[in-house]
């Protein structure tokens, strides 16, 4: 019986969950209402009460979901000194482009986190500013000296992200795109890596 209870809370509370992303995607943090979301999950408010207490607690709780998933997977590339330069980059690559993929509507949310809750989007990131500091930051500059690795890491991560967070224009562009979105993306795991090798040798 109590498991049965705990199941049917998970569900009751991953329910919530997807209704407020949507949401909060739709029309931005300040603009949500608790009511909005409680009826997009098909409950009532006093439910949604129940579980998150208020709005500022549920996108608090999605938001370092999704900050999870976008740093979690490289934070221990970046600080493995085994790994060459070349090793990171690839592999950053692969699992980045693998994870928006998968969660395709990742780019946008944080995106629009960040518009419209700057403030609690700052204040998630605390301690983030350690990927400059990080094994990988120290291997690009002594790879190319020239180049702040600032610049050589958002020119990565944008190559990855970009077009996950533009597709929707991209494949009114292009609906060629559209279908062959899945197949451009796998060749991109192959081209970051020689795109971000020749910045590398510019001086």
């Amino acid at each position: 019986m109590a498991k049965k209870k705990q199941q049917e809370t998970r569900s009751s509370e991953e329910k919530i969950k997807e209704a407020a992303r949507k949401v909060f995607m739709e029309k931005g943090y300040a603009a949500t209402r608790t009511r909005d979301i409680a009826e997009a999950a098909g409950i009532n408010l006093a439910l949604l009460n129940y579980y998150f207490r208020s709005k500022e607690k549920l996108f608090e709780l999605i938001m370092q979901e999704k900050l999870s998933s976008f740093f979690g997977l490289i934070l221990p590339v970046l600080e493995d000194p085994d790994s060459s330069l070349d090793d990171k980059i690839h592999t950053i690559a692969d699992r980045y482009i693998s994870m928006l993929a998968n969660n395709p509507d990742l780019p946008l949310f944080v995106l629009n986190a960040m518009r419209n809750a700057p403030k609690k989007f700052a204040a998630m990131l605390k301690g983030a500013d350690h990927l400059l500091h990080s094994v990988f930051a120290r291997q690009l500059k002594e790879k190319n000296p020239v180049i702040a690795p600032e610049q050589l890491f958002i020119n990565m991560m944008s190559l990855c992200i970009f077009p996950f967070a533009m597709r929707p224009g991209l494949e009114v562009i292009s609906p060629e795109i559209g279908v062959q979105f899945s197949v451009l993306m796998e060749d991109r795991k192959q081209l970051v890596p020689k795109w971000m090798r020749a910045m590398l040798k510019v001086k």
